[in-house]
């Protein structure tokens, strides 16, 4: 059976790419009937960042993707976590001691220095040498036996063949050869006694049956220690696939510096999940050429890792908020009305009728792409119209409009309340145009001016039915006779 795991380290919160990075093992592991598990590796105690891990399963939450397996808690599967772990790596790095594939080194942070400015000095590239370092090859077993017993710091590197070369074998990028004499020895063991990500990762993936290991390009370069590292436990390799980095729209790798980065941003400036979910799985991953929307269902049954581009995939705030757009009109006005509320607190429009809301967002959705934009948008509809945009009235508004918007408020008036609809306004101001030998806009401009305020908006008619009759006679006859 197919099992992957999205892995992240919790030294800040949920970036978008390792969004992309957990949606796509979870695309995967759905598609073919498999588990996808979420582990936290949290060995890293100095770059640790308290409230990352509690951010990581809440954004994820957020998002629709579930995972399966790991410690259950309240009911729902929580998350491994290497930190509760930590004997079985101390147990893993023994084992290669005792089998010849990785050894001790006891050098200080001083030495390790002084090795890296001789390699800087000499053009070499920086890397463990082995042939003159203080580890258990070059003091040999009687020292190294008297170190350990001492207590003496200590760390467990992995040993790589001096000769020779690894291959490697990747999904997305192919097949790839490193001569060995280029790969260091890696730490796999620290001198605090924990586990470098190297060592753990491998550790865990082996234990828990991981059969694809699906991470972003970044970890391509340790591909090949990994590799050493399965051969010298004498394990099997699950199979690999590396993911092209986000870029930003000037191709570089998309950081802070390019805007925001952490999913609990765009959930903040509301960004439907949806809409973010989707934008995402296309960065660097297409099934069809002829669409872009698609909802979680369709992405599971049309994923192929075959498909992912090699190439860096272009983050383009635009596109997203176009598909934000997109996937607001689809959904329920309830849920719009429901999401809206806390914005409409802050724009200090309180105690507003539910139904009512849900009217107003079926009216003005067509037009914004964000739910915190309708009482913004659509202030007029919660309240009196605060501010007139003057250089529309200089355009529309005449000596004789105050007299045709007297007149069109008394014909209208004749509507009762069962009859204030669409269909029975947009009669009666034609006809009211038609008497007065004008075109209708020339009327449905000074009334948007007088009703709304602003230029632009949903459909005039609609919004008047929406707003009620009372209402929107009010404001005719109040702005004609300013």
């Amino acid at each position: 059976m197919v099992r992957v795991r999205f892995a992240p380290s919790p030294t800040g919160m949920l970036h978008v790419g390792s969004l992309r990075s957990g949606l796509y093992n979870y695309l995967f592991a759905r598609h073919m009937g498999g588990a996808c598990i979420l582990r936290i590796e949290d060995t890293d105690q100095v770059r640790f960042v308290e409230g990352a891990e509690q951010n990581i399963l809440e954004m994820f939450a957020w998002a629709g993707i579930e995972f399966d397996e790991g410690p259950h808690v309240g009911g729902a599967y929580g998350p491994y976590r290497q930190s509760e772990r930590t004997a079985i790596y101390r147990e893993h790095a023994q084992f290669l001691i005792e089998r010849g594939t990785a050894y001790y080194a006891f050098d200080t942070a001083e030495e390790l220095e002084r090795m890296r400015e001789r390699q800087q000095q000499a053009g070499i590239a920086p890397k463990y040498d082995r042939s003159s370092m203080r580890n258990q090859f070059t003091l040999g077993e009687e020292e190294t036996k008297r170190l350990l017993e001492s207590g003496t710091d200590r760390v467990i590197r992995l040993f790589v063949p001096l000769t020779g070369e690894t291959r490697t074998s990747d999904i997305v990028r192919g097949e790839s050869v490193f001569a060995n004499r280029t790969i260091d020895d890696q730490i796999l063991l620290k001198s605090d006694g924990f586990p470098t990500y190297h060592l753990a990762n491998i550790v865990d993936d082996h234990l828990m049956e991981i059969t694809h290991v699906i991470r972003g390009e970044e970890w391509l370069p340790s591909l090949p220690k990994h590799v050493i590292l399965y051969d010298a436990f004498g394990w099997d390799r699950p199979q690999f696939a590396h993911l092209p980095l986000l870029l930003s729209p000037e191709r570089k790798k998309l950081s802070k510096r390019d805007g925001d980065v952490a999913v609990s941003d765009y959930k903040e400036k509301g960004f439907l999940p949806e809409a973010l979910v989707n934008f995402v799985a296309l960065l660097g991953w297409n099934p069809t050429a002829d669409r872009e929307i698609f909802p979680m269902e369709e992405m599971i049954s049309m994923f192929d890792l075959a498909k992912v581009n090699k190439a860096g995939a272009i983050f383009d705030i635009e596109k997203l908020n176009w598909m934000n757009g997109m996937y607001l009109r689809e959904l329920p006005v309830e849920r719009l009305a429901a999401d809206m509320q806390p914005f409409m607190e802050q724009a200090g429009f309180n105690g507003v009728d539910p139904a009512y809301a849900a009217k107003v967002v079926n009216l003005v959705k067509e037009r914004i792409h964000f739910v915190k934009d309708i009482p913004l948008f659509a202030d007029y509809m919660f309240g009196p119209v605060k501010n007139f945009d003057e250089e529309y009235a200089a355009k529309h508004w005449k000596p004789e409009t105050a007299g045709q918007m007297l007149e069109l408020a008394d014909r209208l008036e004749t509507l009762d309340e069962a009859n204030w609809i669409t269909e029975k306004i947009d009669g009666v101001v034609r006809a009211h145009a038609e008497s007065l030998g004008i075109s209708a806009g020339k009327l449905i401009h000074p009334m948007r001016l007088s009703i709304t305020g602003k230029r632009v908006g949903a459909g005039m008619f609609e919004t008047m039915e929406v707003l009620g009759r009372t209402e929107s006679l009010t404001r005719l006859r109040a702005y004609a006779q300013r």
